[in-house]
């Protein structure tokens, strides 16, 4: 019996209901799915709930510390238990929320914004996160270890660093996992971007979330080995006889601090590169408008980055340094400025005359605007060497750093979330509910940070657990709006990303009349596997 090619092509309906069966027999389920995930989705789910896990886990730490400072005089912990909840709150916080969160968030949307299928990598993707866990589940059992966790703060200077009990060791060695996960992540998301772009996407095409994580991933793979072995050091100086750190030993304390820094400042910009890629795709969405001075925003992140590695000292001036070598620092800090001012302007300047709309991801992304400009500034003041060797080690720096990272990263993590989860659940978050942890977050952040400036500026150092009478009004402010702040963060698990994952009103492939880029061509929530066929970009 003869047929023909068109008697067996299916009906639309039957193809539908065969791409729905396929799309479901590809899907896998349950616990195999996450521990053998190699989709790029479900691994940017398992890193944004790890980093949201440990946000709270930090968030718990720094309750217990402003609790402490709420009166003078020791309170509740002893000053050694103190020091170990600040810098196991540092090292949480950095190491387990905001770098992973951002992760998180470049395995959800980097394919999806250049038309792959998936990663490059994707069973390297997997171990990559799986990394985590165990690291996070060392640094938080060091609590348990003899002697404690590591209280020597989250830069870990020697020779405090080398007299620790083994929490020390467990904490050097989670850092040496967590730095693995970040390489290997980055080696991933640079043969992404570089490789799997659709037909037709250039890079100065690239959406500018892509951008800024191809320069944050150039910066992981340079200074991460830098961390790993300046720990490594203090590791043989600890156990094996060397004397790397050991002034009794002909060596130099002040070593670790160049090494260390030189990690540590491009750190600070693999935490808020990303965040100014998302600031970057939520500010001309809400503006209806172009970004304003696209290749300017991409020169001005690359510059950044290349500065980053020239101003590491400015966190050293107190320790005694040439003249020579202060001026150098002090103008190529101030320097870092100029690209960082250009992105402010071009933000404002995306907004002047667009048809703006405040919407929950653009709330957060003016106050990002707003807040981390005023972090900036505070930076330009350490910048100066006679006023930072007048306010080093003091609230003012706690306040300058705060202003960057959680008014920095977390306001542009909250904005992505918003921005986002549309396509990543296929629900609409509830407005009323995210105007409410929008306000409350952005009025008790300055409610605690901002009271810190005039500690410092009046002489009161950090990592102390008491401290003088004098100081107490400011602090009990500041540990108000902190314990405020702590709980608008829980409001946010509870009150909107569990109801939103649950369910709530339809999402379109496209919630935001402004947005542009592949990832809005795809249904709400974004299938399994996305652009079996590239995409063309014209």
């Amino acid at each position: 019996m003869e047929t023909t090619n068109e008697a067996l092509r299916p009906t639309a309906r039957e193809a539908q209901a065969g791409f729905a069966h396929a799309q479901e027999h590809h899907t896998p389920h349950g616990w195999r799915r996450w521990l053998y995930a190699t989709n790029h989705k479900d691994i940017g789910t398992l890193y944004l709930w790890f980093s949201l896990i440990m946000l709270m886990s930090g968030g718990a730490l720094a309750m217990l510390i402003r609790l402490e400072l709420f009166h003078p005089g020791l309170q509740f912990f002893q000053p050694e238990v103190f020091n170990q909840f600040v810098s196991m709150h540092g090292l949480i916080m950095i190491f387990g929320a905001i770098m992973p969160a951002f992760v998180g968030f470049a395995n959800w949307m980097i394919p999806l914004q250049v038309g792959a299928s998936d990663m490059a990598f994707a069973r390297m993707n997997n171990f990559s996160f799986w990394l985590l866990p165990p690291a996070a589940l060392m640094l938080i059992a060091s609590f348990f270890s003899a002697g404690g966790a590591t209280a020597a703060g989250w830069t870990m200077y020697p020779p405090l660093s080398t007299q620790m009990g083994v929490g020390m060791d467990l904490a050097i060695f989670a850092i040496h996992l967590m730095g693995i996960s970040s390489i290997m992540g980055a080696i991933n998301i640079i043969t992404t971007i570089l490789n799997l772009r659709a037909s037709g996407m250039t890079l100065m095409k690239m959406p500018m979330f892509c951008w800024t994580w191809l320069i944050t991933a150039y910066l992981l793979i340079a200074v991460m080995p830098v961390l790993a072995a300046a720990v490594t050091m203090m590791l043989t100086d600890r156990h094996f006889g060397t004397t790397f750190f050991n002034a009794a030993g002909a060596g130099d304390p002040v070593m670790y601090q160049h090494v260390f820094w030189f990690f540590g400042h491009p750190e600070v910009y693999i935490m808020i590169l990303p965040a100014f890629g998302i600031i970057s795709e939520i500010v001309p969405a809400f503006s209806r408008k172009r970004l304003f001075g696209y290749a300017s925003m991409v020169y001005a992140a690359a510059s950044i980055a290349i500065i980053s590695f020239i101003v590491w000292a400015h966190h050293m001036f107190a320790t005694g340094m040439p003249v020579t070598g202060q001026l150098f620092f002090m103008y190529a800090t101030m320097l870092v400025a100029v690209p960082t001012g250009v992105k402010v302007f071009n933000w404002v300047a995306t907004m002047w005359r667009g048809a703006l709309t405040f919407e929950a991801p653009m709330l957060f992304a003016i106050g990002f605007i707003w807040v981390f400009t005023l972090g900036g500034f505070t930076g330009l003041i350490l910048a100066v060497t006679p006023i930072d060797i007048q306010v080093h080690d003091t609230y003012y720096v706690v306040a300058h750093f705060h202003y960057v990272l959680v008014a920095g990263s977390l306001f542009a993590l909250f904005a992505g979330f918003y921005y986002w989860v549309p396509k990543w659940t296929g629900h609409m978050y509830s407005e009323r509910r995210a105007a409410f942890h929008f306000w409350n977050t952005l009025i008790w952040f300055n409610v605690a940070f901002f009271p810190m400036h005039f500690l410092g500026l009046a002489g009161m150092p950090r990592r102390y657990a008491d401290y003088s009478v004098q100081f107490t009004d400011f602090n009990q402010v500041a540990s108000v709006g902190a314990f405020l702040f702590g709980l608008t963060q829980v409001y946010f698990v509870f009150g909107v990303v569990l109801p939103t994952i649950r369910g709530g009103k339809p999402a379109a492939a496209k919630p935001w009349e402004g947005a542009n880029g592949l990832e809005w061509t795809v249904p709400s929530p974004a299938p399994h596997h996305t652009f079996e066929q590239p995409p063309q970009v014209v």
